[in-house]
């Protein structure tokens, strides 16, 4: 029972920070420090619905990671083709 609530509760602080660090991004000048908080976020959702179900966790971080990454990858790449300097 113990175990259990130490996954959901570290996963429920993981994306409280991984939220708030993704909130507080904008302002972060470095690209990869943006993807990596966004990244936090979703290892807590995973941790938290690997308290319910173990396929469902991996399923979801493999999803949450690849739409994130991909989506902060272009975001990137088209501010690096506009030539914006932050």
């Amino acid at each position: 029972m113990l175990e259990t609530q130490i996954w959901f509760y570290s996963g429920a602080i993981l994306v409280i920070l991984g939220s708030l660090a993704t909130a507080r991004g904008p302002g972060v000048r470095d690209p990869i420090v943006r993807i990596l908080n966004t990244e936090v976020a979703a290892v807590g959702v995973s941790l938290i619905f690997l308290t319910y179900n173990h396929t469902l966790a991996i399923l979801t971080f493999i999803a949450a990671t690849s739409i994130m990454t991909l989506i902060l990858l272009r975001a990137v790449i088209r501010l690096e083709e506009m030539g914006v300097e932050e």
